[in-house]
């Protein structure tokens, strides 16, 4: 018995610093192109709203989960039936209610999971905050709750950009039962290679789906390098980008990741410490 594939849309968008509400109708606008195209979900990048460089906004933009732009983005979901990775928002954590929380005051880099009917289904906290040449470190609360859900046929976990780096998060992920890892990203120039390099790994050595959702755009020290890319589970590149904005899409299989990971079964040989 086969399943059918779901189509993985990613909206690399151009993320106008400091343009809150035009980036909103943005990713507004890209949720409703993937729509009509016929995907089943769509995947924003990380802060797309006030922009990640921005870091004087984060104060006066962060929200609560129950806020107007995570609200606007789960309307849109149900409204047009497909899933929706809100990719990451400036989360106001003191303000969030009925979540649990890794800190009760602060701001969190948070992206939120919605199904096709604009139900929540998970939230993931940016665990790894990037400390070099940035104040995120300094501005946010790292996440720590490592979780997957039940979405268009897979299991999906997500990690953000930094996070990339660090491969014993996405063997976490994968051990809670991750077959797809989307990552919402504001990855700048000059490292395409890391981008690229630790993407795929990450497809490797999992054995699994990895799409990293970049934005388009220059800020005032920083230029985002796009390249927004599915990865299917042999490390292989299904759709990519160059770094203006578009609409990435692929069709992803669930059924591949295990055939794969039966054909091969690396994870299966792996020796725990």
């Amino acid at each position: 018995m086969t399943t059918d594939t779901t189509t993985l849309a990613l909206a690399q968008l151009r993320v106008e610093p400091g343009d809150v509400e035009g980036n909103l109708e943005r990713a507004l606008e890209a949720i409703s192109r993937a729509a009509d195209a016929g995907a089943d979900l769509l995947a924003l990048p990380e802060l797309f709203t006030v922009g990640y460089f921005e870091f004087d906004l984060y104060d006066e933009h962060a929200e609560a989960l129950e806020g107007e732009t995570l609200t606007r983005l789960a309307d849109a979901a149900a409204d047009r039936g497909i899933a929706v990775l809100a990719g990451t928002v400036v989360e106001d954590l003191a303000a969030t209610e009925a979540v649990e929380t890794p800190a009760d005051e602060g701001y969190a880099n948070t992206a939120v999971l919605f199904d096709a009917d604009g139900e929540r289904r998970l939230v993931y906290r940016k665990h790894h905050l990037f400390g070099y040449d940035s104040a995120e470190t300094e501005l946010l609360v790292p996440g720590e709750r490592v979780d997957v859900a039940d979405v268009c046929g897979f299991t999906v976990g997500v990690t953000t950009c930094y996070d990339l780096r660090f491969p014993e998060l996405y063997r976490d992920l994968v051990d809670a039962g991750a077959d797809l890892l989307l990552v919402p990203s504001a990855w700048p120039y000059p490292r395409i290679e890391h981008w690229e390099t630790l993407s795929r790994a990450r497809a490797v050595e999992n054995q699994c789906y990895v799409a990293t959702i970049n934005g388009a755009g220059s800020f005032e020290n920083a230029t985002l390098l796009g390249r927004s890319t599915v990865y299917d589970p042999w490390g292989t590149v299904l759709a990519s980008s160059g770094d203006e904005p578009t609409l990435v899409s692929a069709e992803v299989d669930p059924e591949r990741v295990a055939r794969v990971r039966e054909e091969f079964p690396a994870l299966a040989d792996r020796r725990r410490r």
